[in-house]
């Protein structure tokens, strides 16, 4: 079972996930609306797997997942955007992403992309 936490400041993102991912193979341990929030429960929950949006108020996707990576370069960090601009993509997988799965999505793709990114 992998700890999975959700992070998008978007409510019905979050909440698609939620209900996407209850394949038995992931348990929530918690969701944010911020890369601060993030980071904080974070280092709280230590999840597994990180669902990532990359557009957030207060700190973008893309300084989350380095900091996040910096604490912990095992984590699988899966990117969730609306961005469907290649070049924001690769620079999340560089600085340490998983996987890149865009908006909007399907639960089939979700839970595909999920299923991928742990078998690497």
């Amino acid at each position: 079972m992998y700890k999975l936490m959700i992070v998008d400041d978007s409510n019905i993102i979050r909440n698609r996930i939620q209900r996407a991912y209850d394949s038995g193979k992931f348990t929530l341990v918690a969701t944010a609306t911020s890369g601060v929030a993030a980071l904080e429960k974070f280092s709280i929950h230590r999840p597994d797997v990180i669902t990532m949006d990359l557009t957030m108020p207060q700190m973008d996707g893309l300084e989350c997942i380095e900091k996040i990576i910096a604490q912990d370069p095992e984590v699988r960090i899966l990117v969730v955007s609306a961005l469907s601009d290649k070049a924001t993509g690769i620079e999340a997988l560089s600085l340490g992403a998983s996987g890149f799965l865009c908006k909007p999505f399907s639960e089939e793709e979700l839970v595909d992309a999920l299923e991928e990114l742990m078998q690497d």
